[in-house]
Parts: structure tokens; sequence; C-alpha cells
């Protein structure tokens, strides 16, 4: 399992949420993504070393290019934690819905 907290220390960062976002779209280079970015092609670099480590990101080599895609272990990482919390959300309402429903007076008694 990956670490989470290098994953979500890399997802701290709007640029690098920003890359991923461009990537769910699909396979990029490294001049694709730093298009729509104010920072040089070493920086955009930079911030695809981090996701990478974080195995959010995937490269490959083709010719002199590295094009860059999302790594499916780093997203079903944190997929898994998300649904972990997610259970246990639906485990809370559960047990408010169980006891607003025990609050709520019956038909027949009356309200004094």
């Amino acid at each position: 399992m990956l670490d989470l907290d290098t994953t979500f220390s890399a997802l701290s960062d709007p640029t690098r949420r920003a890359i991923l976002g461009r990537l769910a779209l699909g396979e990029q280079t490294v001049m694709e993504l730093a298009q729509p970015f104010d920072m040089s092609q070493p920086a955009i670099s930079k911030h695809l070393r981090v996701l990478e480590s974080a195995g959010l990101i995937a490269r490959r080599v083709e010719g002199a290019k590295r094009p860059c895609r999302l790594a499916k272990g780093g997203v079903d990482a944190i997929d898994q934690w998300l649904a972990m919390l997610r259970k246990a959300l639906a485990g809370n309402y559960d047990r408010l819905d169980a006891l607003l429903a025990d609050m709520k007076p019956s038909k027949g008694r009356r309200k004094r």
C-alpha cells in the first residue's frame, strides 16, 4: 500500500492537482502538461517527480519524450481510504436516523 501521507502531501499543491486533472483526460507529455502554467519546464518536471514519488502518475520512455499518465495504484489507494470514510459516515447517519425515529412521537401519544 502506498504512503497516504506522501500522497496527500503531493495533492496539497494546486498545480499538482491541476496536472492530475489534465492527466484524467489522457496521457500527455511534459511539454503538453506545461502549456497552461506560467512556469518553466523544469518546475513542471519537479511537480511530476513529486506526483510520481507519491505513486499518482507513471511515465514511460518514448524516444526523447516521457509521456505521463495516471497510476492506477495511487488512485486506488486514495479511493480505498475514502471508501472507509464513506462507510463510517453512512453508519453515523444510520445511527442518527434511528435515534431521530425513536424520538419522534408515535401517533397514539399526545404531546403535553
